[in-house]
């Protein structure tokens, strides 16, 4: 296989992280890091970066770390490593909703009553080695629809204790719910939010766009 010289990604939709598909670099390659992106390189299971925008010679003069890392000697060698491109523009609509009612006791009325949550939110990769040493792993590429069906079970689950938590410091029905859909939401996030740095994550614009009972249901008919 033939040494790259030029190593870059124009980026894709919906592509979060993806991984340049040749290994055979050498120690004059030229890494070319558009303004929306970082790069990370990852050789024995140690990474290197992140290496921001711009044109980076991967030499002992411009990257001594590197060149260290990889034990490269000084002119043009050929070694193998993987490189990383990360997506640094925020993703703003990931969505996220109950498959099934939460059921959740009323803490005026005292009856568990079911509920079904819908929203949204945005992301945006913080720390770009974080991410791809927790998430990513052995996929060639990670997308927003990965992330999103990754966090969804997450975030439901968290959705579920965190509502729960939530009326009952209120004191508040949960007919009265929807009517506190703003402050709901900030408080969402920033309880949530924690878990998302764990892995190089940031996430903002959390939003409850509806949150609604089953008027069906014996116990809301009850109320």
């Amino acid at each position: 296989m033939a040494i790259i010289d030029v190593v870059s990604w124009n980026g894709g939709a919906g592509i979060l992280a993806w991984k340049y598909p040749s290994y055979e670099l050498s120690s004059w390659t030229q890494l070319i890091v558009s303004e929306t992106q970082e790069a990370v390189l990852l050789r024995e299971g140690k990474m290197v970066g992140p290496c921001l925008a711009g044109s980076h010679v991967l030499s002992s003069d411009n990257y001594p770390v590197l060149n260290t890392l990889l034990k490269i000697p000084f002119g043009r060698s050929p070694y193998t490593a993987e490189v990383w491109f990360v997506q640094k523009t925020s993703k703003l609509d990931v969505r996220w909703g109950t498959s099934s009612s939460l059921l959740l006791e009323d803490p005026q009325y005292h009856i568990i009553m079911p509920v079904k949550a819908y929203g949204q939110y945005g992301i945006t990769i913080e720390d770009s080695t974080v991410f791809l040493g927790k998430l990513v792993g052995t996929l060639p590429e990670f997308t927003d629809r990965t992330l999103s069906e990754y966090f969804r079970g997450i975030v439901v689950a968290n959705v579920k204790d965190l509502l729960a938590k939530y009326i009952v410091e209120k004191n508040i029905s949960v007919l009265k719910m929807p009517a506190k859909l703003l402050e709901l939401s900030a408080y969402l996030e920033e309880k949530i939010a924690p878990y998302f740095a764990n892995f190089g994550l940031r996430i903002h614009n959390f939003t409850v766009n509806s949150l609604s009972t089953d008027d069906s249901d014996p116990a809301v008919k009850k109320v």
